[in-house]
């Protein structure tokens, strides 16, 4: 069967290719504007991608158009599709209905840590040796792809969003993929483009509850209203919970990073790692949980997790110059960014924190919660917002005005150069330059070493 893929360079319809090409099916896709990691991933896997949304693609003839929710009414190519009458459907329908049925189904849901803990568990059920399907938002650098799928596997890890399905359906994408287990990690306002409020979300949710069979399993955090009153619109399967009071515990972590896990008080091993955070910890625990469900021992999951590499763009080294370190990470949600930062602080102590924020989501760029970015961005030294007045990423807002309240140590500006220049001219050695956008934010972290490195050689990680 040939499919072409509208909007095939997003992380989810990304993966959603590789996973119909190793189904046996013939692949190719059109976007636009597209950046790695996801345009690399897809050229290295031979799939064809058009550039641009031309009518003139309705000459490949394929069997089935999959439509992504980032095409809209007007697109050129969409709107050719519908005069033609031609077969289409929506990315998730199309996996729910000819992937995933009949697969054990793991999901991750929650407003933070999607890709992390859905690259944490799938990694838990490889070093287990169930050999998962999955597809994750982003690359996991155990696997170095976003997506894997062999029809005779039987366990399938899927990051589940709650953001709506396509443009005909406006359905959360998780009410597509049936769980048997489910991980809801956490839950807080956010895509202000789609839902008016938070209780909009928690009805979402709540139907992806309603999907979940009686022998499924919901893992979730202690002390979530929102989660709470998700599950008090009904539940039908059992639970287990994470975090502090709850079922699953972590200790806290030493000078490395390693903290013990205790299951109702006794202590089942220690995950012995550098990953930052304490959102990292509860997300170790939230695939710990899930995976057991699936069959592995917990104490074989902290084992999978002590050789955990990460996700790529999770706070990922992009090189070193002149002793100045330059990160990468997708946090966007002023929640993400202040856990992000308060990892990043505990590891580097009094060392200086360079913050470089692109508030490119539809929320932020909305302004929805901008003003609880001066909270967020309290354990950066410096930070260096990025908010262009014209185009598709425009913000309806004043970065200046909204980061005042951190007085000096913040700067606005709307023209990359010269952002790029006065970062570097900012930076001295020992410094932590974290760079935090959920896009491509112009290739700022090669202009950025450039800039550093001026005749110096990047020394990379």
């Amino acid at each position: 069967m040939h499919l072409h893929i509208l909007g095939i360079c997003g992380t989810f319809m990304g993966g959603l290719a590789l996973i119909a090409r190793a189904g046996g099916h013939r692949v190719t896709g059109c976007d636009a504007g597209v950046y790695p990691p996801m345009s690399t991933q897809l050229a290295e896997q031979g799939i064809e991608l058009i550039e641009g949304y031309g009518a003139e693609q309705m000459a490949l003839r394929p069997d089935l158009y999959v439509v992504g929710n980032v095409v809209t009414r007007g697109n050129p190519l969409m709107e050719a599709i519908l005069d033609a009458g031609a077969p289409y459907v929506s990315g998730p329908q199309w996996l729910g209905d000819h992937v995933l049925a009949g697969q054990h189904v793991l999901a991750v849901a929650g407003t933070h840590g999607k890709t992390t803990t859905s690259a944490m568990l799938a990694w838990i059920l490889e070093h287990a040796g169930l050999r998962p399907n999955f597809l994750v938002g982003g690359v996991a650098q155990d696997f170095q792809v976003s997506a894997r799928f062999d029809a005779g596997r039987k366990f399938f890890v899927i990051e589940a969003d709650e953001y709506d399905t396509a443009f005909f359906d406006k359905r959360s994408k998780f009410v597509h993929y049936r769980p048997r287990t489910a991980i809801l990690n956490n839950l807080e306002y956010d895509h202000a483009d789609i839902f008016p409020d938070l209780a909009a979300i928690e009805t979402q949710f709540h139907h992806l509850v309603r999907t979940i069979p009686r022998s499924g399993r919901i893992v979730l955090p202690t002390r979530s209203q929102a989660l709470d009153r998700v599950l008090a619109q009904g539940c039908w399967s059992e639970t287990t919970r994470f975090g502090e009071d709850g079922d699953w515990q972590a200790g806290a972590p030493d000078a490395e990073g390693a903290f013990p896990v205790r299951r109702q008080g006794s202590e089942i091993g220690t995950v012995r790692w550098s990953l930052l955070g304490e959102h990292n910890r509860m997300n170790a625990l939230a695939a710990i949980a899930a995976a057991e469900h699936a069959g592995v021992a917990p104490a074989t999951a902290v084992q999978a997790l002590s050789a955990f590499a990460g996700v790529k763009r999770r706070m990922e080294l992009r090189g070193t110059v002149r002793g100045v370190a330059v990160y990468d990470d997708f946090a966007h949600h002023p929640t993400a960014v202040e856990t992000t930062l308060a990892g990043l602080r505990r590891r580097v102590g009094n060392a200086r924190i360079l913050a470089v924020l692109e508030p490119r989501s539809n929320t932020m760029k909305l302004g929805t919660m901008a003003e609880r970015l001066p909270k967020a961005l309290r354990d950066a030294d410096l930070v260096f917002c990025f908010g262009a007045h014209t185009g598709k990423h425009a913000l309806g807002w004043n970065p200046a005005q909204v980061l005042a309240p951190l007085g000096g140590r913040a700067t606005a500006y709307d023209d990359l150069q010269a952002m790029v220049a006065a970062i570097a001219h900012a930076a001295r050695p020992g410094d932590h330059v974290l760079v935090m956008s959920n896009g491509g934010f112009g290739g700022i972290h090669g202009k950025l070493l450039d800039a550093l490195a001026a005749s110096t050689a990047v020394e990379h990680p």
